[in-house]
């Protein structure tokens, strides 16, 4: 147990260099990771949500009701910022449908699970950061369909029916069940969460090479673009979420938790809703699996950032 503790710390630390290598590799050469099928994505995100659940415990959510206006701003910002951003460069872009799909889908998703980690490291407000990422991914199921219909329903057929139905099952089951398991066995899960960096980067490693091998020509030829608009998207997400905090006048910690927490998205989720719903358009689940990877490198650039001029300060 202790070998795959550090093998996990290991993961944890350069997942980041770990993802990119990876999605290089299958960018390059596709076969070999061609054996992982884009079928298996809705299943590898279940697993990183049951992981997400098992790290869950009832404290987590008394920040919603302790200080419920933090976290409806973060979450505001959230479902407002985001959507609109991703329209806004889709439509300065002039992205073809399949791109566009891909994007607005990243900006309507909630929150990502690594998001909580990089606040952590800036310093900032954890409890807000763990609170805002528990409300949004609830909301999500109601919220995603229904952002996603008004922003990409002009272009695409969008069933918000069924796409609530597939958030539901990939996204709140396995968190719920990760939940409980964590209530009921707590020793247990204690020790499991140690090993929880491995098995979650392995999935969202397995779900960049699904994606990735089987659009690797269609990448080669507009990954330029896919990157600056996903660059963008994050990194104005960042910007937008740290100055709603600033304009609302909340303490720096707060400011810190909503800028990570608004720029970095649940990309899994994208790319699972993309596959699963929007099949006709493969280059769709791309920009959620760049997005993958650009923002664990951007999350901990700011991150330290953060962390830097909170030490300067104090």
């Amino acid at each position: 147990m202790k070998a795959l503790e550090k093998v996990s710390d290991f993961v944890g630390k350069y997942m980041a260099a770990i993802v990119i290598v990876v999605a290089a590799l299958a960018l390059l050469f596709p076969g070999p990771f061609s054996v992982v099928k884009t079928a298996w994505v809705n299943t590898l995100l279940g697993i990183v949500m049951f992981g997400m659940g098992l790290t869950l415990k009832p404290e987590d959510f008394k920040v919603v009701f302790s200080r419920p206006k933090d976290v409806v701003v973060g979450c505001v910002a959230q479902f407002t910022l985001m959507p609109f951003l991703a329209w806004a460069l889709t439509q300065v872009f002039h992205l073809p449908t399949e791109l566009a799909i891909g994007v607005i889908l990243v900006g309507t998703c909630p929150g990502g699970t690594s998001s909580n980690v990089m606040t952590y490291l800036s310093k900032g407000d954890v409890a807000l950061s763990v609170g805002m990422t528990a409300v949004s991914t609830v909301l999500a199921p109601f919220l995603t369909p229904l952002l996603t219909l008004l922003y990409a329903g002009q272009r695409v057929d969008v069933n918000p029916v069924n796409m609530f139905l597939s958030i539901v099952k990939v996204v709140l089951v396995p968190i719920a069940l990760g939940f409980v398991v964590n209530h009921f066995f707590h020793a247990f899960t204690q020790n499991a969460v140690r090993v929880l960096p491995l098995i979650s980067t392995t999935a969202i490693v397995l779900i960049i090479c699904a994606v990735v091998s089987a659009n690797s020509a269609k990448i080669m030829t507009s990954g330029l673009l896919i990157l600056a608009v996903v660059v963008l998207h994050n990194l104005l997400g960042y910007l937008t979420g740290f100055g709603v905090g600033k304009l609302l006048k909340l303490d720096s910690t707060k400011c810190r938790a909503i800028s990570i927490e608004v720029g970095m998205q649940n990309s899994g989720l994208a790319t699972s809703l993309a596959a699963a719903h929007f099949a006709q358009y493969p280059l769709a689940t791309i920009p959620g699996a760049v997005f993958s990877v650009w923002h664990n490198i951007s999350g901990a650039v700011l991150a330290n950032f953060f962390a830097r001029t909170a030490e300067k300060k104090d």
